[in-house]
């Protein structure tokens, strides 16, 4: 029997009526696995794959396909975004077996949850070079019955594989000049045409070109600079990026930034937020500044579950069974719907007569923005084509909220609200954090989803590193107390129940975790930050806001057990590296003054919009005390009024109370 109708997953239940007697991962299933000596056929996707969908219409709902599943195994589903912790598992193990990782993700397991074999979208007859996959059921479920001894040691040695990549072996070396020689490694992989990594696929890899934004901003070299403008220009204008609603697409399926894998997911996008408005402030690109709005725009409108203030996961990109069906164009319907200025947009987005993808076109552009008056046409242009374009069926909408994807947008709403002085979206990003925050906690705990009024599973370290980064994004930008005082307690959280005592850094899994059979650990890089990485910002910054020393141990501690000594061991760490320098090199900025007073305020917009990408803004009124040993303590008013301090080690620069001469303080350092 299919149990996957009592689950909240959209992606679990688009299966829920497949005739694959599909069971929710836990020690039920488990324990059933033991007692009936059959193996496991594990898959793990999530609502907005297409590949997902594809292997669904052709093997789940077939049933002769899902006669000999039921047969053979126990058939278990999980949702990747639910479970990461278990994605993590067995997109290691394929890896340990030397083949690419990707989703769906098909595995199969001994009755104990550990792997012996798997792959990923198996056809259901042979092709693409690939067998097919009721032959595949067979075989495994033949080789599990009739060589059993060499299932399971194939299995023991795969456990033991996956407890080994948990134990990375840390330098203990690290130094700027190690991380200035990484940057140049990174840089050397840039495409000088068209930005990004090498050639097709590319992803926007945010925290990527963040790390060589900030080697500019150490060195001065426009060479960092140019690759990450080159890189950004090319995504904003590209087909990656949605000219209509706004928003970017997951990755990108060739190497120009045109035709997107057509998902939108949240965490792309609050990445994609971050870094624009970070390199705006320095180059004051308008083509930046146009595309944070319309993002904004775009999760403000269409990203927010109703009646909760906190984010939905992603856009799907399938519509009426065909990827990216809802947002491609034909001449003709552009021709219609615009007329005469049909042919001015036309030329614009690169619309014509064969298409630019499988007959139709995906709007793009080249180059930067027009004077006014043509913008202005092309956006009333824009409008009638997105509202022809809401008629249309639209892609599934994944309205679970994830804790570690609604910490990464509220510290881009934060941030970007600060930047361009644009309070509601603080606000935005304060009514999802008290979400989260409210909501989202069990027993003194985090969790790390929630759907329709149901929450589930044990929250993940990412979800307390991102919601803890985003409690001092918040306190940054409205000066409230309680805010740090969250990171702190989260920050406690995870060194109680996520720590390794014997390897060091934090795992994925906390101690407490249920049906895990190794605890991996989140150390490199990927489309989303690792939560080791993250935590060493998120410590680094509490080391400098508290003082206490406890802090900047625990982020030296993490940066000594995962950090390499060679550039090749550190180009996917860049979120680790960011924690470095803010650790070794932070500009400490205070403010102080009455909230509400105006002078106080335009210091610290000044202080928001003009500081170093490695800041770190106090706030404290007339009288508090900063902790003992912060370079400004002692410091206050100047002549009554309020002051700003910019202290860089352990020396702090002439009080300042113009927010013009703050500014330009701020550029210097």
């Amino acid at each position: 029997m299919n149990r996957l109708a009592e689950e909240t997953s959209p992606y679990l239940l688009q299966h829920k009526d497949n005739p694959v007697h599909w069971q929710p991962w836990g020690s039920e299933t488990l324990a059933r696995a033991k007692a009936e000596d059959k193996p496991i056929m594990l898959s793990i996707g999530y609502a907005a794959c297409h590949w997902c969908h594809v292997m669904a219409h052709e093997s789940f709902e077939d049933v002769a396909i899902a006669r000999v599943m039921n047969e053979l195994f126990i058939n278990i589903k999980v949702d990747r975004e639910e479970r990461p912790d278990l994605d993590a598992i067995y997109q290691s193990a394929l890896a340990i077996m030397g083949q690419q990782g990707g989703w769906p993700l098909t595995m199969f397991l001994t009755p104990e949850g550990v792997p012996f074999w798997g792959g990923t979208y198996f056809p259901p007859t042979p092709r693409f070079g690939r067998p097919a996959f009721p032959e595949i059921l067979k075989g495994i479920a033949e080789a599990y019955r009739t060589q059993n001894d060499k299932v399971l040691e194939n299995a023991r040695a795969l456990r033991q594989a996956m407890a080994e990549l948990s134990r990375p072996k840390g330098s203990g070396g690290l130094t700027m000049e190690l991380v200035d020689a990484t940057a140049k490694l990174v840089l050397r992989m840039i495409d000088p045409v068209d930005g990004g990594l090498g050639g097709a696929p590319k992803f926007p890899q945010a925290r990527l070109y963040e790390f060589l934004w900030r080697a500019y901003a150490r060195t001065g070299s426009e060479q960092f600079a140019n690759a990450v403008t080159l890189t950004l220009d090319r995504i904003c204008q590209g087909g990656i990026y949605d000219h209509l609603g706004g928003g970017i697409a997951r990755y990108s399926t060739d190497a120009q930034w045109l035709v997107p894998h057509f998902e939108k997911m949240l965490y792309d996008n609050a990445l994609f937020i971050e870094l624009l408005s970070e390199v705006w402030r320095e180059t004051g690109s308008e083509l930046y500044a146009v595309r944070v709005r319309e993002t904004v725009d775009w999760v403000l409108g269409d990203m927010r579950v109703e009646g909760s203030g906190a984010f939905a996961s992603a856009y799907d990109a399938d519509s009426e069974g065909e990827e990216g069906r809802y947002y491609v164009w034909t001449e003709d319907e552009v021709d219609s719907l615009l007329g005469a200025d049909s042919p001015v947009f036309k030329k614009a987005y690169d619309v014509t007569p064969a298409g630019n993808w499988e007959g139709r076109c995906i709007l793009n552009r080249r180059g930067g923005l027009f004077d006014r008056d043509l913008e202005d046409r092309l956006a009333r242009c824009r409008a009638k084509l997105l509202e022809a374009r809401a008629k249309r069926v639209a892609p599934a909408w994944d309205d679970k909220v994830l804790a570690d994807w609604n910490g990464l947008m509220i510290a881009a709403l934060a941030r970007a609200g600060s930047i361009f002085d644009q309070p509601p979206w603080v606000d935005a990003a304060e009514a999802a954090f008290a979400f989260v925050r409210d909501h989202m906690t069990e027993d003194g705990r985090l969790r790390h989803s929630w759907r329709a009024n149901r929450l589930r599973h044990a929250a993940v370290l990412d979800d307390y590193a991102n919601m803890g980064r985003a409690a001092l994004a918040l306190h940054e930008s409205t000066g409230r107390p309680e805010y740090l005082e969250q990171a702190r307690a989260w920050a406690d959280d995870v060194h109680a129940h996520y720590r390794d005592d014997g390897g060091g850094g934090y795992f994925l899994a906390a101690d407490d975790a249920e049906c895990v059979i190794v605890r991996s650990k989140s150390i490199t890089d990927a489309a989303m930050p690792p939560g080791n990485g993250t935590m060493v910002e998120v410590l680094a910054r509490l080391y400098h806001l508290t003082g206490e020393e406890t802090y900047g141990q625990r982020a030296r501690d993490l940066i000594e057990a995962l950090a390499g000594d060679k550039p090749e061991d550190l180009f996917n760490l860049p979120t680790l590296l960011h924690g470095f320098e803010l650790l070794e090199r932070a500009v400490q900025i205070v403010v102080v003054g009455e909230e509400g007073e105006e002078d106080t305020r335009a210091l610290v917009r000044a202080a928001l919009s003009s500081g170093p990408l490695n800041r770190v803004l106090s706030r404290i009124t007339p009288g508090t005390a900063l902790p003992p040993g912060h370079p400004a303590s002692g410091k206050g008013l100047v002549d009554g009024r309020p002051a700003a301090y910019v202290c860089v080690g352990t020396v702090c620069g002439l009080p300042l109370t113009d927010p013009e001469a703050l500014a330009r303080e701020l550029s210097e350092a």
